[in-house]
Parts: C-alpha cells; sequence; structure tokens
C-alpha cells in the first residue's frame, strides 16, 4: 500500500467530514468549509474521529492516487482548522508592494506599477518598514489556491542569482553566485 495514503487522518473536535454522493468530501470547521472530489474508486470512510481511504488494487494509477487523495483531504482538514500562512520579502532597491482590499500594488523595477487581484478566499496583509523589505503575508484555508497565487506572484520578479534582488520566500536560501573577478 502507499506508505501516505494508509496512513489515518485524525479529525479535530471543531472539524466535520462528511462524503457525499458520487464521492464528494465537505469538510467543515471554524475557518471555513472545502469540498473535494475525490476518484470514485478510492473508498473513503469516516469512523472513530478518523478518515481511512482505501483502493481496489495495487495497479500504479491507484496507488498514485491513493496517496494525492489522502493529502488533499488532510490539507483541507488542517485549512478549515488552522489555515495556512505564506510570507514573502521583496528585496532590491524600490522593490515594494501596498495593499488596497484585495489588490495587490507592486513596485518590482518596470516602468509600470504592477496591479494583482487576489481571489476573495485569500486575506493579504503588507508589512513595510522604514529602510526594510517588504513583507507580503497571505492566509487562506486552501493550500493549492494560496500556492498557486504565491508561485504566480513570485514568477513577476523571480530572486536573481547575484545580488539576491526579486520576490523571495521569508527563510528561502537562494543559491549565489560569485560575479566577476577583478583582473590581476
Amino acid at each position: 500500500m502507499s506508505r501516505i495514503g494508509k496512513l489515518p487522518i485524525t479529525i479535530p473536535a471543531n472539524v466535520t467530514v462528511t462524503v457525499g454522493s458520487d464521492n464528494m468530501i465537505t469538510v467543515k470547521g471554524p475557518l471555513g468549509e472545502l469540498k473535494q472530489q475525490v476518484d470514485k474508486n478510492i473508498a473513503v470512510n469516516v469512523e472513530n474521529q478518523e478518515v481511512v481511504m482505501t483502493r481496489p488494487d495495487d495497479e500504479k494509477e491507484m496507488r498514485s492516487k491513493h496517496g494525492l487523495y489522502r493529502s488533499l483531504i488532510a490539507n483541507m482538514v488542517k485549512g478549515v482548522s488552522e489555515g495556512f500562512t505564506t510570507e514573502q520579502e521583496f528585496v532590491g532597491v524600490g522593490y515594494k508592494a501596498e495593499c488596497n482590499g484585495q489588490v495587490l500594488d507592486m513596485s518590482l523595477g518596470y516602468s509600470h506599477n504592477i496591479l494583482f487581484e487576489l481571489p476573495p478566499e485569500i486575506n493579504v496583509e503588507c508589512k513595510g518598514e522604514k529602510r526594510g523589505n517588504t513583507i507580503v503575508v497571505m492566509k487562506s484555508i486552501d493550500k493549492q489556491l494560496l500556492g498557486q497565487v504565491a508561485a504566480k506572484i513570485r514568477s513577476l520578479r523571480p530572486p536573481e542569482p547575484y545580488k539576491g534582488k526579486g520576490i523571495k520566500f521569508v527563510g528561502e536560501e537562494l543559491r549565489r553566485k560569485a560575479g566577476k573577478s577583478a583582473k590581476v
């Protein structure tokens, strides 16, 4: 069996998981509600405050889906109970961001500012200190959506290897290059 797929998912006290018709999984918690369609061949059982998933055979496709859906449902349970957070740092002279509701106004060294509209499921906060880097904090219950939006924002100006300028995740280790060496 899949090492990840066979692990049961423990359900916190304030979260309810229901399996609907057509294997539609609904997870409700204090922060919100998420839904996920699961493959009809993967059996999902909710018993004793645990979600257990089983697959019919050991074909490669079933093994991969077994682990995938287990991870997706575990992320949904964690999302509606605790939520997910990602922090991005804008490194470089003149690189900054401002939050105007659900619109992120970014100055990234181009000839114009970039306006990025965030989905309503994501809460955003901008922290900027004088003479410091701007940090954008995004929070959501949906891990997939949060990761996708964070990757899209980072792709607007990925960090470069020489000076490290660009948008990076807080705590991310960048691979740095030496640059030109002086002639002797």
